[in-house]
């Protein structure tokens, strides 16, 4: 049942958003008045999406969201244990668009393209010209073959960034597979072009028999205004249920007083925090990089200003275990620690 009282944006207008996307480090400068880098060419091409962009702070060279999306020299520098595949993806993957890394969960490479292209990307590299969606069908196919897998992940690229048409069929063929119970769908629109998230999307939303897990990935609290609280809460208020991960970036949001912000008004909107993930060693990334050490005592500190129910899992993926590693706390409880010696 979709509330009545949900934004009422026109389906084609994120469209409209998306086409009018940044594109130009420049003219994304020149509208925040910042001068212009002399950055060289990155093969990662910029996309920013205006809505996203309006969220930054004009003459701030350091705006957390900004350092999420402008090309960088130290992109092409060459760093040591990063690579580009370090989740190994290559060795987990079934037939096109088909990767499968943990028992009962299938991951479907719906298209290559996201409305924004972060610099940390962890599939920056990925060889999508093999992962196309014209070839989703033999990934179907594998799965319909397989009753074992319980849950289906959408995944990309962004799968929201498909036609209100090709999602549609693609729910029709899930649809068919009585025996998954989950569709999970990983998306970032929601939080960089909510305009996204009309009644008709979340009418579409509402069609496959699964259970539908929507996880929504948003770093910093200031990505969070009103349109993106109003698409996230219309989400929660169809049915669906709403998790958040993020990723720890060194100069975005390594604090715990930012996580812990995150937290609150992810919450306030409807979002429950599901993961914080330590960044993986994507070759061109390494200024984001926030080690072990760093990330579990930012957790501590998260622990002592939150309830355990808005902490999210701090996690690292590594290539080969069988789910992702918790990364522990170190931190001790008076109650356990042994007593220090006469």
């Amino acid at each position: 049942m979709i509330p009545p009282n949900v934004p009422s944006w026109e389906p084609h207008l994120w469209r409209e958003e998306l086409a009018r996307a940044y594109r130009s480090p420049a003219e994304l400068l020149s509208d925040l008045g910042l001068p212009a880098s002399d950055e060289p060419d990155i093969p990662f091409a910029m996309r920013v999406p205006r809505p996203f962009a309006s969220k930054m702070q004009k003459g701030n060279p350091n705006d957390p969201l900004l350092r999420q999306v402008l090309p960088l020299s130290s992109e092409l520098e060459q760093t040591p244990g990063f690579s580009h595949d370090p989740l190994q993806e290559k060795f987990a993957t079934i037939t096109s668009n088909l990767i499968q890394k943990y028992e009962g969960r299938a991951l479907l490479i719906t298209t290559p393209a996201c409305a924004v292209h972060c610099r940390y990307c962890f599939r920056r590299h990925f060889p999508y010209d093999a992962h196309r969606p014209h070839t989703l069908n033999s990934a179907l196919a594998q799965l319909a073959q397989d009753h074992s897998i319980r849950e289906i992940i959408l995944s990309g690229g962004d799968p929201l960034i498909l036609t209100d048409d090709a999602l549609a069929k693609l729910f029709e063929d899930i649809n068919a597979m009585t025996y998954i119970k989950r569709l999970r769908i990983h998306t970032r629109l929601p939080i960089v072009l909510p305009q996204r998230i009309s009644r008709q999307c979340l009418e579409m939303l509402s069609k496959p028999h699964a259970q539908v897990v929507i996880v929504v990935h948003c770093n910093h609290p200031q990505e969070l205004d009103t349109d993106t609280r109003d698409a996230l809460k219309a989400l929660r208020k169809s049915g669906l249920t709403v998790l958040n991960q993020a990723v720890l970036l060194r100069g975005v949001n390594d604090h715990a007083t930012i996580q812990a912000e995150l937290s609150e008004q992810l919450f306030a909107s409807g979002v429950l925090p599901y993961y914080l993930h330590l960044p993986d060693e994507i070759q061109g990334t390494a200024h984001f990089f926030v080690d072990e050490v760093t990330g579990r005592s930012i957790y501590t500190e998260m622990q002592a200003q939150l309830p355990g129910y808005l902490l999210p899992r701090l996690v690292k993926e590594v290539a080969g275990h069988t789910s992702k590693r918790l990364i522990a706390t170190q931190s001790r409880s008076p109650l356990t620690d042994p007593p220090s010696p006469k």
